[in-house]
């Protein structure tokens, strides 16, 4: 009797473990279901066209690539960093002192000069406090050589900020011209005003100085924009550029040169005589598109609150209507450019106060656009 109680002791403990066990392996093999509570869940399916290249970023907002493959990387609280190819994060090679972080505000857009090789001059857009603690964005330029920062120049300054609405984006164009993405800084008749620099999309010589064949002798390229913050030249030179709506009604727009683009007269796809109406909108669906790129006849754009990456074929001055991808699997996505490899990089912006950061975040992501 002894001995069949302690036949059947161990067998209850045997089966015990073995319980344990498989709770344990299931432990280990979590589901890979995507969630939109629980950002960058990659699904299976999509394990193949997305690696992460570096991460535990504080709001990164705009990459850069350097001649030697590494990447300049603003943070929107005020520093730079350089990541190497491997994906390797440098200690701040900047610090932008002066950068008044509020909200969309601080460190946003950077771009090379198109004569890096030679001039080796960066640029960066940023949000700053001006006299009586007035919000403002400026632009600058600075040296960079040996991994140090000189030479700092003022290129525009006193442009119309405010916690919201700053713009950021800054690219050279295939002109050789610099374009800068001004937001309306919450004041919505400024992006009439052709006089004024908000709500417009700017263009400057890399010096600062007016173009002579501006539209209105001024910086001003494009006006009646809302908050731009994306900007992308297609094979033809065509200008594309992401904005926000307000409340939906997002849009991409083909710029022209001296074109009114409505805010905030018209939205979506309202018209008005003299008025642009845009490409593609979102209608009362949500992108909050930010930074864009094209690549072998698409343009591609990044989604904040649409959590996703987006890509419309161009096809002439028309897109078809865009596809998401990686929706609610990578969380508020930023920027979105082309590596020399022709890769896709992305920034996730899950820590800028809108998000719901997971473990990593924020990160530089690759996409393989030929997998999509």
């Amino acid at each position: 009797m002894h001995k069949a109680f302690l036949i059947a002791l161990l067998t209850v403990i045997i089966a015990g473990a073995l319980v344990f066990w498989k709770a344990g392996d299931l432990i280990k093999k979590p589901t890979t279901t995507p969630s939109s509570k629980s950002a960058q869940n990659i699904s299976t399916a999509n394990a193949d066209r997305i690696t992460t290249l570096a991460q535990n970023l504080q709001i990164p907002w705009s990459l850069a690539f350097l001649p030697d493959g590494s990447i300049l990387v603003t943070e929107r609280p005020g520093t730079v960093r350089v990541v190497d190819p491997s994906g390797k994060v440098s200690d701040p090679v900047l610090k932008l002192n002066d950068v008044h972080a509020q909200s969309e505000g601080g460190l946003l857009g950077t771009t090379l000069s198109p004569q890096f090789g030679t001039n080796h001059y960066v640029y960066f857009y940023y949000t700053f406090s001006g006299d009586d603690q007035k919000t403002l964005n400026r632009v600058v330029r600075y040296k960079f050589e040996s991994n140090t920062f000189s030479d700092r120049k003022v290129i525009v300054d006193n442009i119309p900020g405010a916690p919201n609405h700053n713009g950021g984006r800054i690219k050279f164009g295939p002109d050789g011209y610099l374009y800068i993405t001004a937001g309306d800084a919450l004041q919505p008749s400024l992006a009439q005003n052709k006089d004024a620099l908000a709500g417009k999309i700017l263009r400057v010589t890399g010096e600062g100085d007016v173009i002579i064949d501006n539209p209105f002798t001024n910086f001003v390229y494009s006006f009646g924009n809302r908050n731009p913050q994306g900007l992308a030249w297609d094979d033809a030179g065509h200008l594309w550029a992401t904005e926000h709506g307000n409340s939906a009604h997002d849009e991409v727009n083909l710029i022209k040169p001296g074109q009114n683009y409505g805010w905030p007269d018209i939205q979506g796809s309202e018209s008005q005589s003299g008025m642009v109406t845009p490409v593609i909108q979102s209608g009362n669906d949500t992108w909050a598109p930010s930074g864009a790129a094209y690549l072998d006849g698409y343009l591609y754009f990044a989604g904040l609150r649409g959590r996703a990456l987006f890509r419309a074929k161009v096809d002439g001055d028309k897109l078809t209507s865009p596809t998401p991808f990686f929706k609610d699997e990578l969380g508020r996505i930023r920027d979105v450019v082309v590596g020399p490899n022709k890769l896709l990089y992305l920034t996730t912006s899950n820590r800028d106060g809108r998000g719901t950061p997971t473990q990593g975040d924020d990160k530089i992501l690759i996409v393989n656009p030929q997998k999509l």
